[in-house]
C-alpha cells in the first residue's frame, strides 16, 4: 500500500485531527500571514443534527454534522444518478459502474499503468465489437476468446482489491455502496483522525474511473441477476411497476438490468455515464461524527476543489396517464402464494407523499394499524402488510397479503381493501394519528443517535433535491396532518383503478 499512498502524496503516519491548530501553535507568524479561507454555509431552523451545508466553487455539496459519540466519522458520497438514468439500450449500467468505482484509477489498483492501459483499451474496443455481433454466434465466440485472452494479460498489471486494502489500512469499516432508481451511494465509516487520507482517496476515485478487471466483475453482476430471477417477490414487484409505470424507467427498466444487456456490456457506455453524471454539481459528501467543521471543509476543498465543474444531463420524467381501468397480472413461481395491490402517487417532495406515509402507518405499524388489529391479530389472513416506495418523480403504495391455508387470494385482496375503505369513512380512532406522529418522532430521535442515520438523512435530502431546511421541515409537517385530510386523501386516490399482481 505504500506506493498507493505515496502516489497520492500521503505518508503512512496518522494525520493529526487538528492540523490547523498544530500549525498555528508551531508557526504563529506563518499562520498570521496565511489567514485560513472562510467558507460560507447554510443551516436549518430547529435542526436536531446541527448540519452545515457548504457548496464548493465547483458545485460540490458538502453536508457536515458534528456528533462526538465516538472518534469516528460516517461518510457517504452520494451521486444523484441511478438506474432511471441508464440508457434504454444499456440497462443495469449505473449498477455496474458502482462496481467499477472500486477498481481504482491510473494511480490506484495498478502495478504499471503504462503497460496496463493499452490492454484495457483493446478490451474496451473488443466489447464494442462483441455487442455488434449479436446475430453471429461464431464471430462472438472468437471475439470473446480475444477478450478473455487480453483480460488475462491486463490482469497481470492490476492490484486486486487495493482500494479495499487501503481503506482497511486506515481503519475504515463498512466499505460498501448501493444503486437504486435515483442514487448511487458509497459509504465508509472512518476514524476521525484519518479524514485527510479518506479525502485524498475518495477525490482520486471520483475524478477518474478505470474499468479494470471488467471481465471477472461481470460474474458478480450475473450472480446478483440470478438471485433476482430466483425471487418471486422481485418478479412480482417488477411486474407491478411495469403496469404502474408503462413509460417511465421505474417500470420500463430495473436497477440490475436485463439479461440481454448484461450479456452485451459496453465499457464505452459506462465511461460516458461516469463522465456525464459523476461531476461535482451532481455529487454530495455527507459526513457525521467527531469532526471540526472548519478543518473538515478545508480538507475537503483541498482534495476535491480542483475537480472540474460541468453540468450533468437533465432528466425529463415521462408523465404517466391515469390508469383507465383495473389491471390484473399473474406471476408464477415456487414461493407461497400472495397478492400485491399497487397505487401510484406523486413524488416524495410533496404533501401527498407525507399523506401517503401517514395512511400507510394507519394500515400497518406493527401494533395498532388496521391491518395489524383487524386482519393479522384476528387471523383473517396469514399475513397482511403495506409499504411505500417513495421516489423523486412518483411514489407507490403497495398492499401485500398472504392467505391462510385454503383461502383464495381474491379474498385476501378484498379484506385488505375493506380496511382501506375504513380509512375512507374515517373509521379509525382519533388517537391513532397523534400516536403515529409521536412514535415517528421517538424513532427518529433514536435513529439520530447513529452517525449512519444522520449522514443518511443528509444524502436523502440531496437526492430528493430539497434544501436541508425543507427536509427538516418535512419532518415537522408530518405532524400537522389531520384525520380529515387523510380521509379526503383516501377517497381521492384509492379507487378501483389499481394494479393487482397474484
Amino acid at each position: 500500500l505504500l506506493p498507493a499512498l505515496a502516489a497520492l502524496g500521503l505518508t503512512t503516519q496518522c494525520q493529526s485531527s487538528k492540523p490547523a491548530a498544530t500549525a498555528a501553535a508551531t508557526s504563529p507568524t506563518t499562520a498570521a500571514v496565511a489567514t485560513p479561507k472562510e467558507y460560507s454555509y447554510t443551516t436549518a431552523p430547529n435542526d436536531p443534527l446541527g448540519v452545515r451545508v457548504y457548496t464548493l466553487a465547483n458545485g460540490l455539496t458538502v453536508y457536515l454534522s458534528d456528533y462526538k459519540n465516538a472518534p469516528r466519522i460516517q461518510t457517504y458520497v452520494a451521486v444523484r444518478a441511478g438506474s432511471k438514468n441508464d440508457p434504454a439500450t444499456a440497462t443495469g449500467l449505473a449498477h455496474y459502474l458502482e462496481h467499477m468505482v472500486f477498481k481504482g484509477t491510473s494511480r490506484l489498483g495498478t502495478k504499471d499503468w503504462a503497460q496496463e492501459k493499452p490492454q484495457l483499451d483493446k478490451i474496451e474496443a473488443l466489447y464494442e465489437t462483441y455487442r455488434s455481433q449479436r446475430n453471429d454466434p461464431a464471430a462472438r465466440q472468437r471475439t470473446y476468446h480475444q477478450i478473455d485472452s487480453i483480460s488475462g494479460v491486463a490482469a497481470r498489471y492490476a492490484v486486486p482489491n487495493e482500494y479495499d486494502k487501503l481503506m482497511g489500512s486506515i481503519g475504515s469499516k463498512g466499505s460498501n455502496a448501493h444503486t437504486s432508481n435515483e442514487e448511487t451511494v458509497y459509504q465508509e465509516d472512518i476514524p476521525s483522525n484519518q479524514l485527510e487520507k479518506w479525502s485524498a482517496v475518495q477525490a482520486e476515485r471520483f475524478k477518474e474511473m478505470v474499468p479494470r478487471l471488467f471481465h471477472t466483475e461481470l460474474e458478480a453482476v450475473y450472480e446478483e441477476k440470478n438471485r433476482g430471477l430466483d425471487s418471486d417477490f422481485s418478479k412480482e414487484f417488477e411486474t407491478l411497476n411495469a403496469s404502474l409505470y408503462p413509460t417511465h424507467p421505474y417500470g420500463t427498466q430495473t436497477t440490475i438490468g436485463t439479461i440481454e444487456h448484461l450479456q452485451n456490456p459496453s465499457i464505452t457506455e459506462i465511461k460516458k455515464y461516469f463522465n456525464q453524471y459523476y461531476v461535482p454539481g451532481n455529487v454530495a459528501l455527507c459526513l457525521s461524527g467527531d469532526l471540526d467543521y472548519d478543518q473538515t471543509i478545508r480538507l475537503i476543498d483541498k482534495y476535491f476543489g480542483d475537480w472540474q465543474a460541468k453540468p450533468a444531463p437533465t432528466f425529463n420524467a415521462p408523465v404517466e396517464k391515469p390508469l383507465a381501468a383495473p389491471i390484473t397480472k399473474e406471476v408464477v413461481g415456487p414461493a407461497a402464494e400472495n397478492v400485491m395491490v399497487g397505487y401510484r402517487f406523486a413524488g416524495k417532495a410533496t404533501r401527498d407523499a407525507l399523506r401517503l406515509r401517514m395512511l400507510d402507518k394507519i394500515l400497518t405499524n406493527g401494533q395498532a394499524g388496521l391491518f395489524d388489529l383487524d386482519l393479522n391479530q384476528q387471523q383473517k389472513v396469514l399475513q397482511a402488510s403495506s409499504f411505500t416506495d417513495l421516489n423523486d418523480d412518483y411514489s407507490t403504495h403497495i398492499l401485500y397479503g398472504s392467505p391462510r391455508q385454503g383461502q383464495k387470494l381474491e379474498e385476501v385482496r378484498s379484506l385488505m381493501l375493506a380496511e382501506v375503505n375504513k380509512v375512507k369513512k374515517g373509521d379509525f380512532p382519533e388517537w391513532l394519528i397523534p400516536a403515529i406522529v409521536n412514535n415517528e418522532k421517538l424513532n427518529r430521535t433514536k435513529d439520530y443517535e447513529s452517525n449512519a442515520a444522520r449522514a443518511g438523512a443528509m444524502y436523502e435530502a440531496f437526492i430528493e433535491r430539497v434544501s436541508w431546511a425543507d427536509y427538516v421541515k418535512q419532518q415537522e409537517d408530518f405532524g400537522t396532518i389531520t384525520k380529515a385530510e387523510i380521509v379526503k386523501f383516501a377517497n381521492d386516490n384509492y379507487g378501483p383503478n389499481a394494479v393487482t399482481v397474484y
